[in-house]
């Protein structure tokens, strides 16, 4: 297997994943190997509207702000990102010429990892467990079943949930799972989202970070990361520590926004800024 690529289309809202598509259709042309990973938060809180269901968010200890996932959401999550969201992108990428093959993570275990039998988090500044969610840490990535799909000529388009290690199929971050993806394929990992990188103040476009390839850029990195960044940072690093190449944060509605961020756009993080 030749280069490949791991391209995590995210879930907001402001990302249009139409570029990303039309340039996977050239990428595979000139031989790169994708895998693609997305995201759905969008979906699943339209999903949650529609049902009269309101989505609960949570922010842990660290600051990390995500959706809490109780029995019920996570019926509507499963609908909503393995059904809609993955099916509308292989949908995409056949209509560009691209073999797709849509994936849950569940399918032939190819996300799996402990399920989190409670969670901290912090309400009105003090600190509480909660239990009952259905969300997990992937620790396993079936990546002999990526490399036949590739080796076959297929582009698989991987969905959360995970399996988690009590049987049960939960909710895992798509930033992290692409994370272990790439890590697990030793690919160069494309994190397309809403804006073109991390900036050093994130109001401002012009103060985007580049390049992080040395410790000190790296600490200058997750002092910038806020909100949901901080979680492509924190994926970005266990990408690297895994055995990625490399991980780009770079913008979904750019031009050609893959090439654009193979080709030097967006924030680029090296493995040489971990050590």
């Amino acid at each position: 297997m030749g280069t490949t690529v791991v391209v995590k289309i995210g879930g907001a809202r402001a990302v249009d994943p139409e570029g990303a598509l039309a340039d996977i259709a050239g990428l595979e042309d000139d031989g790169i190997d994708v895998v693609v990973v997305h995201g759905g938060s969008t979906a699943v809180d339209d999903a949650l509207e529609r049902m009269g269901i309101e989505p609960e968010y949570v922010e842990t200890p660290s600051g990390v702000v995500g959706r809490f996932t109780d029995a019920e959401t996570m019926d509507v999550f499963k609908m909503a990102m393995a059904g809609l969201v993955n099916t509308d992108l292989v949908t995409g990428l056949r209509n560009q010429g691209v073999d797709a093959v849509g994936l849950s993570g569940v399918d032939g275990g190819l996300l799996s990892g402990a399920r989190k039998s409670a969670v901290r988090v912090v309400e009105d500044g003090k600190k509480k467990i909660r239990r009952g969610d259905h969300s997990g840490t992937i620790k396993a990535v079936n990546g002999g079943l990526l490399k036949t799909l590739l080796a076959d000529g297929y582009t698989p388009v991987v969905s959360p949930p995970m399996l988690a290690d009590d049987g049960v199929a939960v909710n895992t971050d798509a930033d992290r799972a692409s994370a272990a993806v790439a890590a697990e394929l030793g690919a160069t990992l494309v994190s397309l989202t809403d804006v073109s990188g991390v900036y050093r103040d994130p109001d401002d476009p012009s103060t985007l970070i580049e390049r992080v390839e040395t410790p000190a850029a790296y600490d200058e990195l997750k002092a910038a990361a806020e909100g949901f960044m901080s979680r492509k940072v924190m994926a970005a690093t266990e990408a690297l520590d895994g055995g990625a190449r490399e991980v780009v944060i770079a913008d979904a509605n750019a031009d050609e926004p893959i090439r654009a961020a193979l080709d030097g756009g967006g924030t680029h993080v090296l493995s040489d800024a971990l050590e």
